[in-house]
């Protein structure tokens, strides 16, 4: 570390609805700080800047100028916050300035998914490899506490008695994303499956990791994919996000509901699946992640709306929308799970905390962006899956330059 205090100081790209999660996830990391923010409207870095110096943190300097942010000299460390057809323009920017010599980074992170397809995200990995720079990829849903925990039930007893895993699962599914760039796939990429396949394509293959062996030894051998577009292209909802967000969804509509199911080959030769499930159209208390990890002689399950708190509130009284209790809240009334604190149960402390960790020593993290590369991949082969209406092969090549047909210019 160049600084003599030895936090690893870090600049958001990025000032939107992830960021906010990353800077309360800050708030209980020791050995790093938030130094400066960046983002292309003043109003938003400042509002963001503003956020951080309320949660008790020193406020950071604001930036609507990338290229000068990357020059900072209070800076190590960058995430990429920035919705997903930036990635791959900032990821240009940061490796231009450090190899300049312009910049003192030496690590870069990327919210999910790394890249809209196969083509940027290879280009991003081949760019921060050959500028020698550590990479981590944030898929928060791997650092939750709640899965690495359970993960860890599952190898140290189920596995050691009884057997390695066979079949994980893992859904995301809430009502419909904050932003109106998720809700065209010109500029996200996609629809759920980009959105949130991500998560749970990765969350499951985690589950049937073997803990201490290569990830590598985990080899994908065919994808099967659906998509569905079920809610959303309903007269009633496309003028809802009309209203909300300006978004036309019938000229340019996105899939609400996708299934990925990833057939892998362990280091023994055997077959194991992972089934990951997605939605844009789930009305309930709010945003729900469930896993399932299912063995020889056990099983594991995971729900985030069965948490140790719930409150009550009855129909007398009328409160103004909020998310006080869980995201991507549904109803204010009635029995409601609570969250005490997303930013732990989502993984987004335990996630921002190993970044910073493996930063600090100079190693590379536990996800990189080799991982979002292969996420990329299995999303393109279920899109291409569910195109054709069959099984594929996986093959790195196939998708290359593969283009979800919901993301193709008309």
């Amino acid at each position: 570390m160049s600084n003599n205090l030895n936090k690893l100081r870090v600049g958001f790209i990025g000032a939107g609805f992830s960021a906010k999660f990353h800077a309360r996830a800050f708030t209980m990391i020791r050995d790093a700080e938030i130094t400066a923010v960046y983002s292309r409207t003043e109003e938003s870095a400042k509002n963001l800047a503003a956020l951080i110096e309320g949660l008790g943190l020193r406020r950071p300097k604001t930036y609507t100028d990338l290229f000068e942010m990357l020059r900072y000299k209070e800076l190590d460390a960058v995430w990429i916050l920035l919705p997903n057809n930036l990635h791959l323009e900032a990821t240009k920017a940061v490796v231009e300035e450090v190899a300049q010599g312009r910049s003192s980074v030496i690590g870069v992170t990327v919210e999910k998914p790394l890249a809209r397809n196969s083509n940027e995200a290879n280009k991003m990995v081949e760019l921060v490899e050959k500028a020698g720079l550590l990479h981590g990829y944030l898929e928060n849903q791997v650092f939750m506490p709640s899965v690495s925990k359970g993960k860890e039930i599952v190898w140290n007893i189920g596995a050691k008695y009884s057997g390695r895993p066979y079949l994980a699962r893992a859904a995301e599914e809430h009502g419909g994303p904050h932003s109106a760039w998720f809700w065209r796939p010109s500029i996200s990429g996609g629809g759920v499956l980009l959105d949130m396949g991500c998560h749970s394509i990765e969350a499951s293959r985690e589950l049937l990791l073997k803990p201490g062996e290569d990830k590598s030894h985990l080899k994908p051998k065919y994808v099967y994919g659906e998509i569905a577009f079920l809610k959303w292209v309903k007269e009633t909802y496309v003028e809802e996000l009309r209203k909300r967000f300006g978004v036309d969804f019938l000229k340019e509509p996105a899939e609400d509901y996708s299934l990925t199911i990833v057939t892998y080959e362990d280091s023994d030769g055997a077959l194991v699946v992972t089934e990951a499930r997605t939605s844009w159209a789930f009305i309930g208390a709010g945003l729900r992640l469930t896993f399932e990890v299912l063995g020889p002689e056990y099983s594991l399950s995971i729900n985030t709306l069965q948490p140790e708190l719930f409150t009550f509130i009855s129909r007398n009284i009328r409160i103004p929308p909020t998310e006080e209790f869980v995201e991507k809240q549904n109803a204010e009334q009635g029995l409601m799970p609570v969250i005490p604190d997303e930013a732990i149960t989502y993984g987004y402390q335990a996630e921002d905390a190993h970044m910073v960790k493996s930063f600090v020593n100079k190693r590379m993290p536990y996800e990189t962006w080799r991982d979002g590369l292969l996420v990329v991949q299995l999303m393109m082969h279920s899109y291409l899956s569910a195109e054709k209406g069959v099984k594929v092969k996986f093959d790195p090549l196939q998708v290359e330059n593969y283009v979800p047909p919901v993301a193709r210019l008309k």
